[in-house]
């Protein structure tokens, strides 16, 4: 004669299959609503590794002439040996002087560097624009800041939000992910952008290169 089953074993089954599907009912939601909540989970994950610095030879500085015909200088960068992965990115103010901030984004190499008083400050893998919305490219200036900054255009946050240009292009904390791209922004690891935020000033020049691929 086949055994039956204890009714309270059948409860317990149907509690864990109830916990199972709101477990991942849960994660869905938490995915598709992710920029709110992700990029507050991202301010625990972005740390820096902190890199060494790399001097160039007396002679063998960069410079790089600047919006008003200014030369921007570049003495030292940090030193990453490895290529980045999305989301990383590498911070060091050690040693350097204060004095104005700059920023260059390469856009072929998926790349943003700070530099201050001539020396490499910060450097992260970025996002850009996608087919359709490119990113602007040229010299650009910040034309305002604002630090918990929620998009009507686009119904998205974008916090520690450095903004370029009058239709809403602008450099800001993002998810910062393979395969995905913004609508003409710089999309920035959350824990740079915070600094960023902090080092750069309204009118600090952001310097915008490459051919922006697709």
């Amino acid at each position: 004669m086949r055994q039956r089953v204890p009714a309270d074993l059948w409860w317990l089954l149907a509690a864990l299959l109830v916990a199972a599907l709101s477990l991942y009912v849960a994660a869905q939601a938490a995915w598709r609503t992710e920029p709110a909540a992700a990029l507050q989970a991202a301010r625990t994950r972005d740390t820096p590794i902190l890199p060494r610095r790399i001097r160039l030879p007396a002679g063998q500085e960069l410079a790089i002439t600047g919006p008003s015909g200014e030369t921007q200088r570049v003495t030292s960068l940090l030193a990453v040996p490895e290529r980045m992965r999305f989301g990383e990115f590498r911070w060091s103010e050690s040693g350097v002087p204060s004095g104005p901030t700059w920023v260059r984004v390469d856009l072929d190499r998926q790349l943003i560097s700070v530099f201050r008083s001539g020396e490499e400050i910060g450097t992260a893998v970025i996002l850009y624009g996608a087919r359709g919305t490119p990113t602007p490219t040229g010299w650009l200036t910040v034309r305002g800041k604002a630090r918990d900054h929620y998009s009507r255009t686009y119904d998205a946050p974008m916090p520690y939000m450095l903004r370029l240009t009058d239709d809403g292009v602008a450099l800001h904390a993002s998810m910062v992910r393979e395969g995905r791209a913004t609508h003409g922004c710089i999309g920035l690891p959350y824990a740079f952008a915070a600094r960023l935020y902090d080092a750069m000033q309204v009118g600090g020049p952001v310097l915008i290169v490459g051919t922006n691929p697709a």
